[in-house]
């Protein structure tokens, strides 16, 4: 076995961890279960910043409910095709073959709580952009707040609550409609 393979072996235990102290009840089955949701909500939060900071606006959408609903202050948009819409009005469409050296962002702190087909959790995200002399800036630090449901057998985002904490909403949305009038 390579120590990459050992590596990620021991990402994957660290990473279900919480969801076994959680709750220990249960049969084998049950446990395994609770651990393997846990893992799949996990993706999502990981996929969530990944479609978006490579502007697959599809894949991005495609990660709610059905009925999902992304939120931010009065701000709300619900149903694939709005939140696809959203995108497409914050970042423009991305032009063909198009590769991010602009920004990123980093996903952390995970918290899942799991209720049957349903869950919460909770994160925080940090975005990254290109400074003046092409070195890493921090632009936006914010939490989450999620509902999830398992749709068609699949977890999905039923609700995301974003919650600007430096800069506040207000502060972040002139910066974006700074950076919109440079298009």
């Amino acid at each position: 076995m390579t120590m990459t393979r050992i590596l990620s072996a021991l990402c994957s235990l660290f990473l279900a961890l919480p969801a076994m102290a959680q709750d220990s009840a249960g049969s084998i089955e049950e446990r395994l279960q609770r651990v393997e949701d846990e893992l799949a909500i996990r993706r999502v939060l990981v996929a969530y910043s990944a479609t978006q900071d490579a502007r697959d606006y599809a894949g991005y959408a495609a990660l709610f409910a059905r009925e999902g609903e992304w939120v931010n202050g009065n701000n709300a948009y619900k149903g694939r095709d709005a939140i696809y819409n959203m995108l497409v009005g914050l970042y423009g469409e991305p032009p063909e073959g198009y590769v991010n050296n602009e920004s990123y962002h980093i996903s952390t702190n995970f918290q899942v709580t799991l209720q049957g087909d349903r869950a919460t959790a909770r994160s925080r995200h940090l975005l990254i952009m290109r400074g003046p002399n092409g070195e890493p800036t921090p632009m936006l630090g914010a939490r989450y707040e999620d509902e999830f449901i398992r749709e068609d057998g699949e977890w999905k985002i039923l609700q995301r609550v974003d919650y600007p904490v430096m800069p506040t909403q207000e502060e972040w949305m002139q910066f974006i409609t700074t950076l919109r009038s440079f298009e």
